[in-house]
């Protein structure tokens, strides 16, 4: 017996005397036969892709770690983690509102950024939530998981998912009065270049998690517990 699935969705435009077939942008097999998908498809697989298409609106990294999941878990919900791995952002201090840190990212120069991470550790997710120059409203969202890599690659290690979203204050700085006086540039300058710059971050983390792991290091080092 076949599950309810888009029932919700029929009855509703059946309400508004709207037509029954297919709904516009979803493609399935009852639908769609595989005849007519196949060139959809075939479409997508594309040997060029436009700029904007791969710099859009979402920039996504992953990569495997020769890492027990649950030990890099512990490591990069720790907001000091990002002083090591990252490629520019330094000096972690706390601030007086709990779990929120100030850091300097060098890529600004002098540049403050404000960070919280909010971590839950059953899915192994890791958000950093971050702002230039403020921290009232962090609004560049990191969004990271970790995956036991024995469950999608049939081997020990983890599998580091990393997203970010092209907020639109990315094209313009919502808080100009917080910037530092004739700091250059802003970081949406810097958009198309994240899937690189990340791509870079990633491979850090994978060498320094990594070393530690194989030569019995605590992952999370002494110096962040």
């Amino acid at each position: 017996m076949s599950l309810p699935a888009l029932e919700d969705i029929a009855a509703h435009r059946l309400d508004r005397d709207d037509t029954t077939g297919p709904i516009e942008g979803v493609i399935r097999i009852e639908t769609s036969p595989r005849e007519q998908a196949t060139p959809i498809i075939m479409e997508m697989m594309r040997s060029v892709y436009p700029h904007d298409e791969v710099f859009g609106p979402y920039c996504t990294v992953n990569e495997y770690v020769d890492c027990p999941p649950d030990e890099l878990y512990e490591y990069l919900a720790d907001t000091r983690s990002l002083e090591e791995w990252t490629y520019s952002l330094r000096g972690f201090t706390r601030t007086e509102q709990d779990g929120l840190w100030l850091a300097y990212d060098r890529l600004g120069s002098e540049t403050e950024i404000y960070t919280r991470t909010v971590a839950q550790p059953e899915a192994r997710t890791v958000d950093y939530h971050c702002a230039w120059d403020q921290g009232r409203h962090l609004w560049m969202i990191y969004l990271m998981r970790v995956v036991d890599a024995q469950v999608v690659l049939d081997k020990p290690g983890s599998v580091v998912l990393w997203t970010n979203c092209h907020h639109p204050f990315y094209d313009h700085n919502p808080y100009p009065e917080t910037a530092p006086p004739e700091r250059p540039v802003w970081v949406g300058d810097f958009w198309d270049m994240f899937g690189a710059g990340h791509r870079l971050e990633l491979l850090n983390l994978k060498a320094i998690a990594e070393y530690r792991h194989r030569n019995g290091l605590p992952v999370k080092p002494d110096w962040m517990k």
